[in-house]
């Protein structure tokens, strides 16, 4: 889908805020509120917006463990891998699962209430799957940024 600068003001706004009434994000993007419907409707059919979801405080609900997972594979073959993603999928301290291209197969951002139960998912999780050869784990001392913003001054 080719966006144009109306759309991509819908972005950054509902960026920003994503309970915008349609009034309201019409007023913020100097459109009617048919338009601005119409707009958002098309970006959200198109898949451009994926889903919408409140963002919860991982360290007020108790999650003060963040850990950064690198995982490398016994080997890569179609069914080992498939074994691996479908146990990640399961998994819901796994926040994200990234293939990634250097040392290492995957990254994991993962979170857990306290170093033993980050343990016990490393242990009685992740190497039990049986494809998992190594996991080399950096902890989040303190998180200078979040954000699940896109920067829209970068599409062209």
């Amino acid at each position: 889908m080719k966006l144009d600068k109306q759309d991509i003001s819908i972005l950054e706004a509902i960026q920003k805020d994503g309970r915008l009434s349609n009034r309201d994000l019409a007023k913020e993007v100097s459109l009617s509120p048919s338009p601005s419907w119409r707009r958002l409707r098309a970006l959200e059919d198109a898949g451009v917006i994926s889903h919408y979801a409140a963002v919860v405080d991982r360290e007020q609900v108790g999650l003060s463990i963040m850990g950064f997972a690198h995982v490398t594979l016994h080997d890569h073959s179609s069914e080992k891998v498939k074994r691996f993603d479908r146990a990640i999928m399961r998994a819901p301290q796994v926040l994200e699962c990234h293939a990634t291209s250097g040392e290492h197969d995957y990254m994991l951002k993962v979170v857990a209430p306290d170093m033993a139960s980050y343990q016990d998912f490393l242990s009685e999780y992740l190497l039990k799957i049986g494809v998992v050869r190594t996991v080399n784990t950096s902890f989040a001392l303190k998180q200078q940024k979040s954000t699940t913003a896109l920067p829209m001054d970068q599409i062209k």
